[in-house]
């Protein structure tokens, strides 16, 4: 009888993601989010609206809490899908359901998980390479799935937690694989990240503009510092070299990804923090624990920090 009962999930920092995972997800589990109010209002009159490639339909029976005190007594997963800026926030927030229970985190950039590891035992790092937007109130679409989700243990074993969670995502219809070095699919993932959106962030220009002539020598050096602390780190990037990657971001992903702007553009543009520090600025950080000098990534990570310091006036 207890295989029968439907596993609870709870997603905290529900947006984009986050909502289009609690869409997708209600048909196999008992599915709560941790929204902001506009979300929630919306969910609870009508419920989840859902465009693309994971469905078109409304979605009943998503249950929205607005902090811990409003959660469900037994949750099986928390999966975190908030900014990395609210990571620490969120984890102190929900520290007392938290502890002792499986958390995976699907953020983007590198260092969510470690904060996640203070709080809890067994996390389950994450990948999603997949098109995700809010077009309004309770209202998500997914555009496009490149690639499947990708879960792996991070810390803390829990290799049972982690079948049970890939079985319940696979349920669903989600394409999705266990990987058993998911650090260096984190961090293979970040390489874009790393190379492209601050650059984009700072000079208000879609992806393309990092195959400009003037822009490609900073790119490569971004790229070259990165490889090398990752090699401090141990870890093993899925190309052998800088200049391996470099050849795939410039004929492969920025043309991919020409006419996108990058989130973080979209930060600086609307006064709000952004994710440096789990990209650029933890190079750096990295960089300087090892002994390794990342002087672009230095600087890039400054240059942004000072943008969200001083936003625009309209």
């Amino acid at each position: 009888m207890e295989s029968l009962k439907r596993p609870v999930i709870l997603i905290l920092g529900a947006g984009a993601v986050g909502l289009s995972l609690a869409g997708k997800l209600e048909s196999v589990a008992t599915v709560y989010a941790a929204c902001r109010p506009v979300h929630a209002g919306a969910i609870r009159e009508r419920g989840v609206v859902m465009d693309g490639v994971w469905g078109n339909g409304t979605v009943e029976g998503i249950g929205c809490v607005a902090g811990s005190e409003e959660a469900p007594p037994a949750v099986d997963f928390f999966i975190i899908t908030a900014k990395g800026t609210d990571t620490r926030a969120i984890c102190e927030e929900y520290a007392a359901l938290i502890r002792g229970r499986p958390v995976a985190s699907l953020q983007n950039g590198i260092g969510n998980e470690e904060v996640i590891a203070r709080y809890t035992g067994t996390v389950i790092g994450g990948t999603v390479t997949t098109n995700f937007s809010v077009l309004g109130p309770g209202h998500v679409r997914v555009l496009s799935e490149s690639a499947p989700m990708r879960l792996g243990i991070w810390s803390g074993g829990g290799g049972d937690a982690l079948n049970r969670l890939i079985g319940i995502i696979q349920s669903a219809g989600i394409p999705v694989e266990a990987n058993n070095d998911i650090r260096s699919e984190k961090w293979g993932k970040a390489l874009l990240n790393i190379a492209v959106n601050p650059i984009c962030a700072l000079l208000r220009s879609p992806v393309r503009v990092a195959a400009d002539a003037g822009i490609r020598e900073t790119v490569a050096g971004l790229i070259r510092e990165t490889f090398a602390v990752a090699g401090a780190e141990g870890i093993r990037l899925p190309w052998a070299t800088a200049d391996d990657y470099l050849d795939y971001l410039f004929s492969v992903q920025v043309p991919d990804f020409a006419e996108v702007y990058p989130s973080m553009y979209y930060d600086l543009r609307q006064g709000r923090r952004t994710e440096i520090d789990l990209l650029n600025g933890y190079i750096a950080c990295l960089g300087e624990r090892h002994g390794i000098e990342t002087p672009h990534n230095r600087c890039i990570a400054g240059l942004v920090r000072y943008a969200e310091a001083h936003p625009e006036t309209r």
